[in-house]
């Protein structure tokens, strides 16, 4: 398993639709990239403490090549553009690889 970490960096006054995020993007997320080999994806809120992000978004993917071929498919495009819905801010991925 691959796991994307997707991060969303701000201040308590940085717009983000908390709700339109975990309960639209989500699940837009899964519809989309569950055939190519998601495995899971959530949402997580870290707590205040100056870091500044808001928001992270765990998504594990059953490896690398099912991750290439969800960021690569056409329905990220349509995932892409849902950001623009909850928030102003440009997401910075990451990819934690296994031991």
């Amino acid at each position: 398993m691959i796991t994307m970490l997707v991060t969303y960096a701000g201040d308590p006054h940085t717009p983000f639709d908390r709700d339109h995020w975990i309960d639209v993007h989500f699940p837009l997320v899964r519809e989309s990239w569950g055939r190519y080999g998601l495995v899971s994806a959530a949402g997580f809120f870290p707590q205040t403490d100056g870091a500044g992000l808001i928001a992270v978004g765990v998504v594990n993917f059953r490896d690398g090549a099912a991750m290439e071929a969800a960021l690569h498919a056409p329905e990220t495009a349509q995932i892409m553009a849902d950001v623009a819905l909850f928030t102003s801010i440009q997401p910075q991925r990451s990819v934690v690889h296994p031991l």
